[in-house]
């Protein structure tokens, strides 16, 4: 899950309704400056789904050793290191299950979430927050999904589906990075990020020059971008979100109870030019 801190509790938002807002950004994604992506329903398949694969961690919540809700917060923005707090082994069973399932639904999307998972735990992850004898775990896994890259990429060139040019390596990083951005515009909007931040990577424009698209908090879950890359100059979606009271819980049994009861909340989300 994600979590935001309010003086008398926590927003909780799911890993599945992150990536759900994701896909929405990327729905909108395209304007007289910034490229919408292509192959399309691929591609937004690959980032409304991204986090499938938590949907059944999320559905057992538990607390940190301080007390707080496991979860992805403001001060992992900008660099995962938050391997002290969960099991390696298990965490990577569920990415490795996340890339599977959607390998047989649909491999041009498994392609962009096996990159997208790749890049999390090679540029970003903080190494030192993970125990020495673990490291060989990790560094098997990010091998084997290269390997498994290569292999769906192969897959999908022998179908005849898709065009040389979409499965080059140009249109497949573009599209990366685009599950990348809107990740990560959902990550700073589920959390409320107060700080200047990008959408991490220069990202294709029409113009075939890439931009950086740089992010401003402006308002309660209000963000300014610049340049502007979605189809309307203000856009308002809507997020999924929990809210429990209390700062600390005494076990992860009473903190999933108090969260199983507590309603659904529409949140607004608003990014503007």
């Amino acid at each position: 899950m994600l979590r935001l801190a309010t003086s008398d509790g926590w927003w909780l938002v799911t890993h599945p309704d992150h990536a759900h807002l994701a896909g929405e950004f990327a729905s909108a994604w395209g304007n007289a400056l910034f490229a919408s992506p292509e192959p399309r329903a691929h591609v937004l398949r690959g980032i409304y789904r991204h986090d499938d694969g938590w949907q059944a961690r999320d559905a057992e919540p538990v607390v940190t050793r301080e007390g707080r809700p496991a979860a992805f917060s403001t001060e992992l923005v900008g660099k995962y290191s938050a391997f002290e707090e969960i099991d390696l082994e298990d965490y990577l069973a569920v990415r490795r299950n996340a890339v599977l399932s959607m390998a047989e639904e649909d491999p041009y999307a498994a392609i962009l979430i096996s990159m997208h998972t790749h890049n999390l735990l090679s540029a970003r992850a903080d190494r030192s927050t993970i125990r020495p004898e673990q490291l060989p775990l990790l560094d098997s896994f990010l091998a084997e999904q290269q390997r498994l890259q290569n292999e769906l990429r192969q897959q999908l060139a022998h179908s005849g589906a898709f065009s040389p040019e979409q499965l080059d390596d140009e249109s497949i990083t573009e599209n990366f990075r685009l599950l990348q951005a809107t990740d990560n515009l959902s990550l700073l909007s589920c959390v409320d990020f107060d700080k200047p931040a990008t959408l991490l990577h220069p990202l294709r424009t029409l113009q075939e020059t890439p931009k950086q698209v740089e992010v401003k908090r402006v308002g309660e879950r209000t963000f300014r971008l610049s340049p502007y890359p979605l189809r309307e100059p203000e856009m308002r979606f809507g997020l999924r979100a929990r809210f429990v009271s209390g700062t600390r819980f005494t076990s992860s049994a009473a903190f999933a109870e108090q969260l199983a009861q507590a309603p659904v909340h529409a949140l607004e989300v608003v990014i503007s030019a």
